[in-house]
């Protein structure tokens, strides 16, 4: 009965500190904005991508990651070869060459020369119009994710205008996330 006990109890205290980011579509997270603006994250992937498989575990998985990501931005899982139709600003994106029968790379989708992603992972940055802000190419770590979360999330990327001034701010951040 104790060992059930103590089962338990650990799989509850599993279960609390567990944390996902709530993945959404575009065009919800688009609508979502209308009602309650907040910026919108995009992890740009591809299913063969070896590092996009690592952000997801590694960074994604993360606690801090998950916590920070679901408070301060609508989060959008999107394919960057996928068949997806997506409707974006009043235009509609396909990806008109895509092979069902490919294991492995596809044509890039439509929506993925619209924001300029030319490599995966890429994580976008939108405003709460659904501009884009920036894109951040490659694999990150938690820690070096977060100043970017952080530097959208509070605007503060609208007082940096150079590259002297965003390594100063580098230098003086204080990060939270554990790794």
């Amino acid at each position: 009965m104790r060992k059930l006990f103590i089962v338990t109890l650990l799989l509850f205290w599993v279960s609390t500190n567990a944390q996902e980011i709530n993945w959404m579509t575009l065009e919800k997270a688009v609508e979502a904005q209308k009602t309650n603006p907040k910026k919108i994250f995009i992890d740009a992937y591809t299913v063969w991508c070896g590092p996009c498989k690592m952000l997801d575990k590694n960074t994604f998985g993360n606690k801090d990651v998950a916590k920070y990501v679901n408070e301060n931005y609508y989060a959008v899982k999107f394919n960057a070869e996928g068949n997806e139709t997506i409707n974006f600003k009043d235009k509609i994106y396909k990806n008109p060459g895509f092979n069902p029968k490919s294991n492995g790379r596809n044509t890039a989708h439509e929506l993925s020369s619209y924001f300029g992603v030319r490599a995966y992972p890429t994580m976008l940055f939108l405003d709460e119009n659904a501009n884009l802000l920036t894109p951040i190419t490659g694999y990150q770590t938690p820690r070096q994710l977060e100043i970017f979360l952080k530097i959208f999330a509070k605007d503060h990327y609208k007082t940096i205008q150079s590259q002297e001034a965003f390594t100063e701010y580098a230098t003086n951040f204080k990060h939270e996330f554990v790794e």
